[in-house]
Protein backbone atom coordinates (compact mmCIF):
# COMPACT_ATOMS: atom_id res chain seq x y z
CA UNK A 1 0.00 0.00 0.00
CA UNK A 2 1.26 3.43 -0.85
CA UNK A 3 2.12 5.94 1.82
CA UNK A 4 -0.23 8.44 0.17
CA UNK A 5 -3.31 6.71 1.63
CA UNK A 6 -3.40 9.51 4.19
CA UNK A 7 -3.76 12.05 1.33
CA UNK A 8 -1.53 14.81 2.63
CA UNK A 9 -3.22 18.06 3.53
CA UNK A 10 -0.77 20.84 2.70
CA UNK A 11 -2.04 23.03 5.51
CA UNK A 12 -5.15 23.86 7.47
CA UNK A 13 -5.89 27.42 8.51
CA UNK A 14 -8.39 27.79 11.32
CA UNK A 15 -9.92 31.24 11.33
CA UNK A 16 -11.08 32.90 14.54
CA UNK A 17 -14.57 32.18 15.77
CA UNK A 18 -16.69 33.50 18.58
CA UNK A 19 -17.24 32.02 22.01
CA UNK A 20 -19.45 28.96 22.23
CA UNK A 21 -23.12 29.73 21.67
CA UNK A 22 -26.12 27.88 23.04
CA UNK A 23 -26.50 25.75 19.90
CA UNK A 24 -25.35 22.27 20.92
CA UNK A 25 -26.30 18.59 21.13
CA UNK A 26 -25.83 16.58 24.32
CA UNK A 27 -24.64 13.16 23.17
CA UNK A 28 -24.00 11.78 26.66
CA UNK A 29 -27.62 11.51 27.75
CA UNK A 30 -30.88 10.19 26.36
CA UNK A 31 -31.68 10.08 22.67
CA UNK A 32 -32.79 13.43 21.27
CA UNK A 33 -34.13 14.64 17.94
CA UNK A 34 -31.45 15.28 15.30
CA UNK A 35 -30.52 18.91 14.70
CA UNK A 36 -32.17 20.44 11.63
CA UNK A 37 -29.27 21.62 9.48
CA UNK A 38 -29.06 23.55 6.25
CA UNK A 39 -26.31 22.34 3.92
CA UNK A 40 -26.57 23.93 0.47
CA UNK A 41 -24.15 22.58 -2.14
CA UNK A 42 -20.93 24.55 -1.72
CA UNK A 43 -20.53 27.46 -4.10
CA UNK A 44 -17.70 27.17 -6.64
CA UNK A 45 -15.30 29.16 -8.75
CA UNK A 46 -15.82 27.56 -12.16
CA UNK A 47 -17.26 24.36 -13.64
CA UNK A 48 -14.45 22.07 -12.43
CA UNK A 49 -14.83 23.41 -8.90
CA UNK A 50 -18.62 23.01 -9.14
CA UNK A 51 -18.29 19.26 -9.67
CA UNK A 52 -15.92 19.00 -6.70
CA UNK A 53 -18.25 21.13 -4.56
CA UNK A 54 -21.10 18.69 -5.16
CA UNK A 55 -18.99 15.69 -4.17
CA UNK A 56 -17.63 17.28 -0.99
CA UNK A 57 -21.08 18.49 0.08
CA UNK A 58 -22.50 14.99 -0.41
CA UNK A 59 -19.84 13.37 1.79
CA UNK A 60 -20.34 15.94 4.57
CA UNK A 61 -24.09 15.33 4.42
CA UNK A 62 -23.64 11.55 4.53
CA UNK A 63 -21.23 11.76 7.49
CA UNK A 64 -23.42 14.02 9.59
CA UNK A 65 -26.67 12.16 8.90
CA UNK A 66 -25.03 8.79 9.62
CA UNK A 67 -24.31 9.99 13.17
CA UNK A 68 -28.03 10.25 13.87
CA UNK A 69 -27.43 13.68 15.40
CA UNK A 70 -28.05 15.84 12.32
CA UNK A 71 -30.96 16.03 9.87
CA UNK A 72 -30.03 17.74 6.62
CA UNK A 73 -33.01 19.74 5.36
CA UNK A 74 -34.43 19.26 1.86
CA UNK A 75 -32.54 21.57 -0.55
CA UNK A 76 -35.81 22.31 -2.37
CA UNK A 77 -36.90 24.23 0.73
CA UNK A 78 -33.87 26.53 0.75
CA UNK A 79 -34.73 30.20 0.18
CA UNK A 80 -31.18 31.50 -0.18
CA UNK A 81 -28.44 30.64 -2.66
CA UNK A 82 -24.81 31.43 -1.84
CA UNK A 83 -22.50 32.68 -4.60
CA UNK A 84 -19.38 32.81 -2.43
CA UNK A 85 -18.03 32.23 1.07
CA UNK A 86 -18.28 35.92 1.89
CA UNK A 87 -22.05 36.00 1.31
CA UNK A 88 -23.78 36.59 4.62
CA UNK A 89 -26.68 34.30 5.49
CA UNK A 90 -30.17 35.79 5.44
CA UNK A 91 -31.05 34.27 8.78
CA UNK A 92 -34.80 34.88 8.53
CA UNK A 93 -34.83 32.70 5.40
CA UNK A 94 -33.19 29.83 7.25
CA UNK A 95 -35.33 30.37 10.34
CA UNK A 96 -38.40 30.14 8.09
CA UNK A 97 -37.54 26.52 7.23
CA UNK A 98 -36.68 25.78 10.87
CA UNK A 99 -32.95 25.30 10.33
CA UNK A 100 -31.01 25.38 13.58
CA UNK A 101 -27.52 25.17 12.06
CA UNK A 102 -26.21 26.22 8.65
CA UNK A 103 -23.08 24.97 6.87
CA UNK A 104 -21.79 27.24 4.12
CA UNK A 105 -18.84 26.43 1.87
CA UNK A 106 -16.92 27.35 -1.27
CA UNK A 107 -14.47 25.52 -3.57
CA UNK A 108 -11.72 27.04 -5.76
CA UNK A 109 -9.08 25.35 -7.91
CA UNK A 110 -5.72 26.98 -7.20
CA UNK A 111 -3.97 24.86 -9.85
CA UNK A 112 -4.71 21.74 -11.86
CA UNK A 113 -4.35 19.51 -8.79
CA UNK A 114 -4.71 21.82 -5.80
CA UNK A 115 -7.99 23.06 -4.39
CA UNK A 116 -9.03 25.42 -1.62
CA UNK A 117 -12.02 24.51 0.53
CA UNK A 118 -13.58 27.22 2.67
CA UNK A 119 -16.32 26.51 5.19
CA UNK A 120 -18.39 28.39 7.76
CA UNK A 121 -20.78 27.08 10.42
CA UNK A 122 -23.61 29.27 11.67
CA UNK A 123 -26.04 29.23 14.57
CA UNK A 124 -29.18 30.28 12.71
CA UNK A 125 -31.30 31.54 15.63
CA UNK A 126 -28.44 33.38 17.32
CA UNK A 127 -27.32 34.73 13.90
CA UNK A 128 -23.78 33.90 14.98
CA UNK A 129 -20.78 32.27 13.31
CA UNK A 130 -19.55 29.26 15.28
CA UNK A 131 -16.64 28.09 13.17
CA UNK A 132 -14.76 28.82 9.95
CA UNK A 133 -11.80 27.20 8.24
CA UNK A 134 -9.86 27.09 4.99
CA UNK A 135 -8.11 23.95 3.74
CA UNK A 136 -5.71 23.83 0.80
CA UNK A 137 -5.32 20.24 -0.40
CA UNK A 138 -4.32 17.98 -3.23
CA UNK A 139 -7.56 17.25 -5.09
CA UNK A 140 -7.04 13.50 -4.47
CA UNK A 141 -7.62 14.24 -0.80
CA UNK A 142 -11.09 15.69 -1.30
CA UNK A 143 -12.85 12.90 0.62
CA UNK A 144 -10.56 13.41 3.61
CA UNK A 145 -11.23 17.14 3.47
CA UNK A 146 -14.97 16.44 3.59
CA UNK A 147 -14.54 14.08 6.55
CA UNK A 148 -12.43 16.66 8.39
CA UNK A 149 -15.09 19.33 7.86
CA UNK A 150 -17.78 16.97 9.15
CA UNK A 151 -15.58 16.24 12.18
CA UNK A 152 -15.16 19.98 12.82
CA UNK A 153 -18.93 20.55 12.66
CA UNK A 154 -19.55 17.55 14.93
CA UNK A 155 -17.02 18.80 17.48
CA UNK A 156 -18.32 22.39 17.43
CA UNK A 157 -21.90 21.28 18.02
CA UNK A 158 -21.37 18.37 20.43
CA UNK A 159 -18.20 19.53 22.18
CA UNK A 160 -16.52 16.17 21.50
CA UNK A 161 -14.13 14.91 18.83
CA UNK A 162 -15.63 13.51 15.66
CA UNK A 163 -14.87 10.14 14.06
CA UNK A 164 -15.46 10.58 10.33
CA UNK A 165 -11.79 10.97 9.32
CA UNK A 166 -10.99 7.37 10.28
CA UNK A 167 -10.45 3.95 8.75
CA UNK A 168 -11.74 0.45 9.46
CA UNK A 169 -9.73 -2.76 9.14
CA UNK A 170 -11.75 -5.96 9.08
CA UNK A 171 -11.87 -9.58 7.92
CA UNK A 172 -13.31 -9.95 4.41
CA UNK A 173 -15.02 -13.33 4.03
CA UNK A 174 -15.72 -15.20 0.79
CA UNK A 175 -16.14 -18.81 -0.29
CA UNK A 176 -18.35 -21.66 0.87
CA UNK A 177 -19.01 -22.48 4.53
CA UNK A 178 -16.60 -25.44 4.31
CA UNK A 179 -13.93 -23.49 2.42
CA UNK A 180 -14.08 -20.00 3.89
CA UNK A 181 -11.46 -17.52 2.67
CA UNK A 182 -10.67 -14.75 5.16
CA UNK A 183 -8.53 -11.78 4.14
CA UNK A 184 -7.47 -8.53 5.77
CA UNK A 185 -9.25 -5.54 4.24
CA UNK A 186 -9.22 -1.82 4.98
CA UNK A 187 -11.54 1.06 4.09
CA UNK A 188 -12.67 4.49 5.19
CA UNK A 189 -15.28 4.54 7.96
CA UNK A 190 -18.00 5.15 5.36
CA UNK A 191 -16.97 2.11 3.29
CA UNK A 192 -15.11 4.03 0.58
CA UNK A 193 -11.49 3.52 -0.61
CA UNK A 194 -11.73 -0.22 -0.01
CA UNK A 195 -8.61 -2.38 -0.36
CA UNK A 196 -7.70 -6.00 0.35
CA UNK A 197 -4.41 -6.28 2.26
CA UNK A 198 -3.75 -10.03 2.15
CA UNK A 199 -4.25 -12.64 -0.56
CA UNK A 200 -6.42 -15.10 1.37
CA UNK A 201 -3.96 -18.00 1.18
CA UNK A 202 -3.79 -18.08 4.99
CA UNK A 203 -6.73 -17.58 7.33
CA UNK A 204 -6.58 -14.27 9.26
CA UNK A 205 -8.55 -13.08 12.32
CA UNK A 206 -8.84 -10.27 14.90
CA UNK A 207 -7.00 -7.32 13.29
CA UNK A 208 -6.15 -4.31 15.46
CA UNK A 209 -4.58 -0.92 14.64
CA UNK A 210 -1.47 0.39 16.34
CA UNK A 211 -1.99 3.78 18.02
CA UNK A 212 -0.04 5.55 15.24
CA UNK A 213 -1.91 3.56 12.56
CA UNK A 214 1.30 2.50 10.82
CA UNK A 215 0.80 -1.17 11.71
CA UNK A 216 -1.95 -3.72 12.15
CA UNK A 217 -1.58 -6.73 14.41
CA UNK A 218 -3.63 -9.82 13.69
CA UNK A 219 -3.82 -13.59 14.03
CA UNK A 220 -3.00 -15.77 11.02
CA UNK A 221 -2.93 -19.52 10.60
CA UNK A 222 0.25 -20.81 8.98
CA UNK A 223 0.37 -24.59 8.44
CA UNK A 224 -2.66 -24.85 10.76
CA UNK A 225 -0.77 -23.07 13.57
CA UNK A 226 -2.11 -19.67 14.75
CA UNK A 227 0.53 -16.97 15.05
CA UNK A 228 0.49 -13.25 15.75
CA UNK A 229 1.65 -11.02 12.91
CA UNK A 230 2.38 -7.36 12.28
CA UNK A 231 1.35 -5.79 8.95
CA UNK A 232 3.08 -2.55 7.93
CA UNK A 233 0.49 -0.35 6.22
CA UNK A 234 3.10 1.77 4.42
CA UNK A 235 5.13 -1.08 2.92
CA UNK A 236 2.58 -3.91 2.85
CA UNK A 237 5.10 -6.22 4.55
CA UNK A 238 4.09 -8.62 7.30
CA UNK A 239 6.16 -10.37 9.95
CA UNK A 240 5.65 -12.85 12.77
CA UNK A 241 6.06 -11.05 16.09
CA UNK A 242 7.65 -14.07 17.74
CA UNK A 243 8.16 -17.78 17.35
CA UNK A 244 6.29 -18.92 20.45
CA UNK A 245 6.10 -22.61 21.42
CA UNK A 246 2.30 -22.62 21.76
CA UNK A 247 -0.67 -21.06 20.01
CA UNK A 248 -1.00 -17.28 20.26
CA UNK A 249 -4.17 -15.29 19.57
CA UNK A 250 -6.25 -12.16 20.33
CA UNK A 251 -3.37 -9.63 20.02
CA UNK A 252 -3.87 -5.96 20.84
CA UNK A 253 -1.49 -2.98 21.07
CA UNK A 254 -0.72 -1.08 24.26
CA UNK A 255 -1.73 2.62 24.21
CA UNK A 256 1.88 3.69 23.52
CA UNK A 257 2.26 1.16 20.70
CA UNK A 258 5.41 -0.42 22.17
CA UNK A 259 3.81 -3.61 23.47
CA UNK A 260 1.38 -6.31 22.39
CA UNK A 261 -0.88 -8.11 24.80
CA UNK A 262 -2.21 -11.50 23.78
CA UNK A 263 -3.25 -14.96 24.89
CA UNK A 264 -0.92 -17.93 24.60
CA UNK A 265 -1.84 -21.59 24.97
CA UNK A 266 0.78 -23.94 26.38
CA UNK A 267 0.25 -27.53 27.54
CA UNK A 268 -3.52 -27.15 27.32
CA UNK A 269 -3.60 -23.98 29.41
CA UNK A 270 -4.27 -20.45 28.13
CA UNK A 271 -2.88 -17.36 29.86
CA UNK A 272 -2.25 -13.71 29.03
CA UNK A 273 1.19 -12.53 27.99
CA UNK A 274 2.75 -9.19 27.15
CA UNK A 275 5.33 -8.78 24.37
CA UNK A 276 7.71 -5.82 24.30
CA UNK A 277 8.01 -4.94 20.59
CA UNK A 278 11.31 -3.11 21.14
CA UNK A 279 13.16 -5.89 23.00
CA UNK A 280 10.93 -8.88 22.08
CA UNK A 281 10.88 -9.80 25.77
CA UNK A 282 7.80 -11.78 26.82
CA UNK A 283 6.15 -11.41 30.23
CA UNK A 284 3.43 -13.70 31.58
CA UNK A 285 0.65 -11.73 33.30
CA UNK A 286 -1.79 -14.44 34.41
CA UNK A 287 -1.10 -17.92 35.73
CA UNK A 288 -4.12 -20.06 36.45
CA UNK A 289 -5.74 -23.27 35.29
CA UNK A 290 -8.49 -21.23 33.60
CA UNK A 291 -8.79 -20.13 29.98
CA UNK A 292 -7.98 -16.43 29.91
CA UNK A 293 -8.12 -14.40 26.73
CA UNK A 294 -9.23 -11.22 24.89
CA UNK A 295 -7.11 -8.76 26.93
CA UNK A 296 -7.52 -5.01 26.37
CA UNK A 297 -5.60 -2.13 27.98
CA UNK A 298 -7.22 0.88 29.60
CA UNK A 299 -6.35 4.08 27.66
CA UNK A 300 -3.75 5.06 30.28
CA UNK A 301 -2.14 1.63 30.09
CA UNK A 302 -2.48 1.03 33.82
CA UNK A 303 -5.24 -1.61 33.74
CA UNK A 304 -6.19 -4.61 31.61
CA UNK A 305 -9.63 -6.12 31.13
CA UNK A 306 -9.94 -9.74 29.97
CA UNK A 307 -12.32 -12.68 30.07
CA UNK A 308 -11.74 -15.86 32.04
CA UNK A 309 -13.63 -18.97 33.15
CA UNK A 310 -11.75 -19.11 36.47
CA UNK A 311 -15.09 -18.75 38.30
CA UNK A 312 -16.62 -21.63 36.34
CA UNK A 313 -18.28 -19.51 33.62
CA UNK A 314 -16.87 -17.01 31.17
CA UNK A 315 -16.76 -13.62 32.93
CA UNK A 316 -14.92 -10.30 32.74
CA UNK A 317 -12.01 -9.37 35.00
CA UNK A 318 -9.82 -6.30 35.47
CA UNK A 319 -6.22 -6.37 36.71
CA UNK A 320 -3.26 -4.03 36.96
CA UNK A 321 -1.03 -3.97 33.88
CA UNK A 322 1.56 -6.07 35.76
CA UNK A 323 -0.99 -8.84 36.35
CA UNK A 324 -1.67 -7.99 40.00
CA UNK A 325 -4.96 -7.20 41.79
CA UNK A 326 -7.29 -9.30 39.62
CA UNK A 327 -10.95 -8.43 40.20
CA UNK A 328 -14.10 -9.85 38.64
CA UNK A 329 -16.44 -7.14 37.30
CA UNK A 330 -19.27 -8.99 35.48
CA UNK A 331 -22.02 -10.65 37.52
CA UNK A 332 -25.04 -10.71 35.18
CA UNK A 333 -26.73 -13.76 33.74
CA UNK A 334 -24.94 -15.43 30.86
CA UNK A 335 -21.35 -15.47 29.60
CA UNK A 336 -19.17 -12.48 28.71
CA UNK A 337 -16.42 -12.20 26.10
CA UNK A 338 -14.30 -9.88 23.88
CA UNK A 339 -14.06 -6.93 26.30
CA UNK A 340 -12.52 -3.71 25.00
CA UNK A 341 -11.86 -0.52 26.92
CA UNK A 342 -13.28 2.74 25.60
CA UNK A 343 -10.71 5.31 24.35
CA UNK A 344 -12.21 7.68 26.92
CA UNK A 345 -11.76 5.17 29.74
CA UNK A 346 -15.37 5.52 30.88
CA UNK A 347 -16.81 2.22 29.58
CA UNK A 348 -15.89 -1.34 28.73
CA UNK A 349 -17.72 -2.88 25.77
CA UNK A 350 -18.28 -6.62 25.56
CA UNK A 351 -20.09 -9.50 23.88
CA UNK A 352 -22.66 -11.30 26.01
CA UNK A 353 -24.27 -14.71 25.46
CA UNK A 354 -27.51 -15.35 27.37
CA UNK A 355 -30.86 -16.99 26.72
CA UNK A 356 -29.85 -18.30 23.31
CA UNK A 357 -28.95 -14.84 22.00
CA UNK A 358 -25.86 -12.71 21.61
CA UNK A 359 -25.65 -9.11 22.78
CA UNK A 360 -23.29 -6.15 22.52
CA UNK A 361 -23.17 -4.21 25.76
CA UNK A 362 -21.27 -1.66 27.81
CA UNK A 363 -20.53 -1.33 31.51
CA UNK A 364 -18.48 0.93 33.73
CA UNK A 365 -14.94 -0.30 34.52
CA UNK A 366 -16.12 -1.38 37.98
CA UNK A 367 -18.83 -3.57 36.40
CA UNK A 368 -21.75 -1.32 37.30
CA UNK A 369 -24.26 0.21 34.89
CA UNK A 370 -24.45 -2.70 32.44
CA UNK A 371 -26.44 -1.74 29.36
CA UNK A 372 -27.14 -3.84 26.25
CA UNK A 373 -27.15 -1.87 22.99
CA UNK A 374 -27.53 -4.54 20.28
CA UNK A 375 -28.76 -8.12 20.05
CA UNK A 376 -29.14 -10.87 17.47
CA UNK A 377 -28.59 -14.47 16.48
CA UNK A 378 -24.86 -13.65 16.53
CA UNK A 379 -23.42 -10.21 17.29
CA UNK A 380 -19.81 -10.08 18.38
CA UNK A 381 -16.46 -8.28 18.60
CA UNK A 382 -17.23 -4.64 19.49
CA UNK A 383 -14.73 -1.92 18.56
CA UNK A 384 -14.86 1.72 19.65
CA UNK A 385 -14.89 4.88 17.57
CA UNK A 386 -11.96 7.11 18.61
CA UNK A 387 -14.32 9.46 20.46
CA UNK A 388 -15.78 6.58 22.50
CA UNK A 389 -19.39 7.30 21.48
CA UNK A 390 -20.02 4.70 18.76
CA UNK A 391 -19.55 0.92 18.74
CA UNK A 392 -18.95 -1.14 15.62
CA UNK A 393 -19.35 -4.93 15.56
CA UNK A 394 -20.31 -7.74 13.22
CA UNK A 395 -23.66 -9.45 12.92
CA UNK A 396 -24.34 -12.87 11.40
CA UNK A 397 -27.83 -13.86 10.32
CA UNK A 398 -29.29 -17.28 11.27
CA UNK A 399 -28.70 -20.30 8.97
CA UNK A 400 -31.23 -20.98 6.25
CA UNK A 401 -33.42 -24.10 6.12
CA UNK A 402 -30.56 -26.06 4.58
CA UNK A 403 -28.30 -25.16 7.48
CA UNK A 404 -26.09 -22.83 5.45
CA UNK A 405 -24.79 -20.03 7.70
CA UNK A 406 -26.25 -16.58 7.17
CA UNK A 407 -24.44 -13.54 5.82
CA UNK A 408 -22.00 -11.68 8.07
CA UNK A 409 -22.09 -7.87 8.05
CA UNK A 410 -20.64 -4.94 9.99
CA UNK A 411 -22.92 -2.63 11.97
CA UNK A 412 -22.51 0.43 14.16
CA UNK A 413 -24.66 1.76 17.01
CA UNK A 414 -24.21 4.60 19.47
CA UNK A 415 -23.73 3.77 23.14
CA UNK A 416 -27.31 4.76 23.97
CA UNK A 417 -28.48 1.89 21.74
CA UNK A 418 -29.92 4.18 19.03
CA UNK A 419 -29.07 4.69 15.37
CA UNK A 420 -27.97 1.18 14.44
CA UNK A 421 -26.77 1.18 10.84
CA UNK A 422 -25.04 -1.23 8.49
CA UNK A 423 -21.65 -0.45 6.97
CA UNK A 424 -21.69 -1.55 3.33
CA UNK A 425 -18.81 -3.86 2.32
CA UNK A 426 -18.20 -5.63 -1.01
CA UNK A 427 -18.16 -9.09 0.64
CA UNK A 428 -19.14 -10.58 3.98
CA UNK A 429 -17.32 -8.90 6.85
CA UNK A 430 -16.36 -9.66 10.46
CA UNK A 431 -13.92 -8.62 13.23
CA UNK A 432 -13.89 -4.86 12.56
CA UNK A 433 -11.37 -2.55 14.22
CA UNK A 434 -11.63 1.23 14.23
CA UNK A 435 -8.56 3.43 13.69
CA UNK A 436 -7.68 6.54 15.70
CA UNK A 437 -8.57 9.88 14.12
CA UNK A 438 -6.32 10.29 11.08
CA UNK A 439 -6.03 14.06 11.40
CA UNK A 440 -4.45 13.63 14.86
CA UNK A 441 -1.52 11.65 13.38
Amino acid sequence: MKKSFLCALFFVVLMPFSLRAELSIDITGAHSEPMATGLPVFSAGGEQAKEMAEKISQVIESDLESSGLFRILDPLAYLQTFKGIEDAPVFVDWQAIKAEALIQGHIDYLSEKQIRVSVRLWDVYAAQELYSATLEIDNKGWRRAAHMIADAVYKRITGEEGYFDTRIVYIAETGTPLNRIKRLAIMDQDGENHQFLTDGLNLVLTPRFSPNMQQITYLSFYKDTPRVYLFDIETGKQQVVGDFPGMTFAPRFSPDGHKLIMSMAENGNTDIFELDLDTRAVKQLTNSAAIETSPSYSPDGKKIVFNSDRSGAQQLYVMDSNGKNVKRISFGNGRYATPVWSPRGDYIAFTKMAGGKFYIGVMFPDGKGERLVAEGYLVEAPTWSPNGRILMYFRQEPPNRSGIPGATKIYAVDITGYNERRLITPVDASDPAWSPLLSNH
